[in-house]
C-alpha cells in the first residue's frame, strides 16, 4: 500500500470525518484526481490552483471528498455527490426561406384571340383580368409569356403570329400596372405541339378543331407567395 505524504495525510486527517460523518472512516489509497474549475469546486477540498478535486478510491466509492462547511447548495461540480452538467442546447438553426416553384397557367389561344389573329377578345381580357388579380399578394421576379401555333400555313408566318400573341398578352398586363421589365415574351410557333400524331390523317375543320391544344400562349411566373 502507497503511503500519502505528510500534507496528504493531514488533509485526510481533517476531511475524512467530514465525508464519513457516522460511518467508521476507512484509509483513502490511492486518491484519484478530478479536474473542475476552481470556482464550482467551493466547498470541496483541491489538491491546488487548477482546481483539481480530491477523490476516494474506486473501491471506497470514488467520492469527492468534502470541506468542513459543505452542504447541498455547493454540489455543482461535476461528477460530485449525484451533480451532472447539462449541456446546453445548441441554438436551432432559422429555417431556410421557402422556395416557391414556377407557376406556369395555360391559356387558350383560341380564348383569347380569334383563329389566325393577335388581337385580344373581350373574353380573353377577362381572363387576362383574372390573372392580374391572382399576382396580388405575390412577389414576382419575373413573368414569361411564350405563344405557340398549330401546324396549320406556313412555319414562318406560324412563328411571327405566336410571338404577336406574346406581344399582345404583354400589352395588356402592363396596362393592368405590371411593370413592363417584369414581363418577357417568346414565340415557338409550331415547333412544341401537345397534340402529337392525334390528329393524323384530319383535315378541314376537323383538323382545326383537333389542334386547338396546340393554339396557345404559356404565362410563367417566377417569384414566392
Amino acid at each position: 500500500m502507497n503511503k500519502l505524504s505528510a500534507k496528504k495525510k493531514l488533509i485526510g486527517m481533517i476531511l475524512l470525518p467530514a465525508f464519513f460523518s457516522g460511518t467508521v472512516a476507512a484509509q483513502v489509497d490511492p486518491i484519484d484526481r478530478y479536474e473542475n474549475d476552481i470556482e464550482k469546486a467551493e466547498g470541496y477540498a483541491v489538491e491546488d490552483e487548477n482546481g483539481v478535486v480530491w477523490r476516494s478510491s474506486p473501491d471506497l466509492g470514488h467520492h469527492c471528498w468534502r470541506t468542513g462547511y459543505w452542504d447541498e447548495s455547493l454540489a455543482v461540480v461535476e461528477g460530485c455527490d449525484g451533480y451532472e452538467k447539462v449541456a446546453e442546447a445548441e441554438p436551432e438553426a432559422p429555417a431556410p426561406a421557402p422556395v416557391t416553384p414556377p407557376e406556369k397557367l395555360t391559356f387558350s389561344a383560341d380564348a383569347l384571340f380569334d383563329f389566325d389573329s393577335a388581337v385580344l377578345k373581350p373574353n380573353g381580357k377577362v381572363a387576362l383580368d383574372e390573372f392580374a388579380r391572382g399576382l396580388e399578394g405575390i412577389n414576382y421576379d419575373v413573368i414569361v409569356a411564350v405563344g405557340h401555333a398549330d401546324r396549320i400555313g406556313n412555319p414562318d408566318y406560324n412563328q411571327r403570329l405566336s410571338v404577336r400573341r406574346a406581344e399582345s398578352v404583354k400589352a395588356y398586363l402592363v396596362s393592368k400596372g405590371i411593370p413592363d421589365s417584369r414581363i418577357f415574351t417568346d414565340g415557338k410557333g409550331e415547333t412544341q405541339p401537345v397534340t402529337g400524331s392525334t390528329c393524323d390523317g384530319k383535315g378541314g375543320a376537323a383538323l382545326k378543331e383537333c389542334l386547338r391544344p396546340d393554339r396557345r400562349v404559356e404565362v410563367e411566373v417566377a417569384g414566392s407567395r
